[in-house]
């Protein structure tokens, strides 16, 4: 048989897709699966992005681009990124890409090496650790514990995915004090639910003093404008903007470029639309957190922004007779008709914090109360 190398059998995936397809197989057989577990808005692109993008095909601009967009969409992020993180930023320190997620690897390509013992730093459920008992921040002696002379990167995630916790600024100054006697460490600022911040205003560690040089800003069009499947995102930094502009090249060429317009329009032209959005998702958090709150067994905490909220299980696993988090969802899919997703999902579980799931609340009022009803039936039928 032919092989395959070590890293491609190794390769993880993301497993929300893997429980879509689950979800997609259900509904096949004729099953009514209700789905909170693709974090994507179900919101149209509003009307004026998709008819500049439809603008741009009709006038031809369907070619290859410059690999790092066309000046027009780094103009537009430049003043975006001025705005909205209160830090200055040229069109020159700006690359378009195609999504937010090649830049994860652009970023770590090109400031570690393979074998000179460098490290990564980031905040999942693991490695520095969200612990409920911090409103699933990461805790900052957990921090200045864990960085040394190796470190070569910090990757924050506010608002965050899965748990929609959000770095203040306070906390954010507290980092930046923390990782400011090494001088190779670099941030990389995962900001794609930066439009979506439900108590007080999105705070960017770039905007802390000393900051901004050693910080790389990403951002997307995918949530605060609902086009996820346009594909563009836009990172920032001055130093690495060449290095990730080399790494467009050689692997995608450039963003698709009518794609690019519709974001143009998207940043520059009213915001009111994605306001519009983000009061509603506003509304659904409130009511899913109250809802998941009055299930016996379900523990939830507010989350300050992005669309998810992280339930704590412990009690309804035990209340079912479930071993964890993941039969528990399990149970709930093809018991319950509701899809969900597992704090396993997203790395090793923290030891001690208990059994967690995601719910993504980008679903209508309608779906969030009769998934919750599902789940109460479901939680008063097998309480044993």
């Amino acid at each position: 048989m032919l092989s395959i190398s070590k890293r491609a059998s190794e390769l993880g995936t993301e497993n929300a897709f893997v429980v879509l397809g689950e979800v997609e197989k259900l509904v096949a057989e004729g099953k009514e699966i209700l789905s909170f577990c693709i974090g994507q808005p179900d919101f149209p692109t509003p009307a004026h992005i998709r008819l500049a993008g439809i603008r741009a095909i009709t006038e031809g601009r369907t070619g290859y681009t410059p690999s790092p967009g066309i000046p027009a969409l780094r103009q537009a992020v430049a003043a975006h990124y001025t705005k909205t993180r209160r830090v200055q930023v040229t069109p020159e320190e700006v690359v378009c890409a195609c999504g937010g997620k090649p830049f994860i690897m652009y970023s770590i390509l090109s400031v570690t090496d393979y074998g000179a013992g460098h490290e990564v730093l980031y905040p999942n459920p693991v490695a520095l650790n969200l612990r409920e008992a911090n409103a699933f921040n990461f805790d900052l002696d957990d921090l200045r514990d864990k960085v040394n002379e190796n470190t070569r990167m910090l990757m924050l995630c506010s608002p965050q995915n899965p748990t929609g916790s959000v770095l203040s600024r306070r906390e954010l100054e507290a980092v930046a004090e923390i990782v400011a006697p090494y001088k190779d460490l670099w941030i990389y600022s995962d900001e794609v639910y930066s439009g979506l911040v439900y108590d007080g205003r999105f705070e960017s560690i770039a905007a802390v003093p000393g900051m901004q040089d050693r910080t790389i800003i990403v951002d997307t069009a995918s949530k605060t404008y609902a086009m996820t499947g346009w594909r563009i995102g836009y990172a920032a930094n001055a130093r690495l903007a060449p290095i990730f502009t080399r790494w467009v090249t050689n692997t995608d060429s450039c963003p698709p470029h009518p794609n690019q317009w519709a974001v143009v329009e998207a940043l520059t032209s009213s915001q009111e639309p994605s306001e519009r959005m983000r009061a509603v998702f506003l509304e659904r958090r409130d009511r899913i957190v109250a809802g998941l709150n009055g299930i016996e067994g379900f523990s939830c905490l507010t989350p300050g922004g992005a669309f998810y909220v992280w339930p704590n299980v412990t009690e309804a696993c035990r209340m079912v007779g479930a071993a964890g988090s993941e039969e528990l969802r399990k149970r709930l899919l093809y018991e319950a008709n509701v899809a969900v997703l597992a704090d396993i999902h997203f790395g090793r579980q923290v030891e001690g914090d208990g059994e967690h799931l995601r719910f993504s609340y980008a679903s209508s009022f309608e779906a969030i109360d009769r998934g919750l009803a599902l789940i109460a039936e479901f939680m008063k039928r097998n309480k044993k």
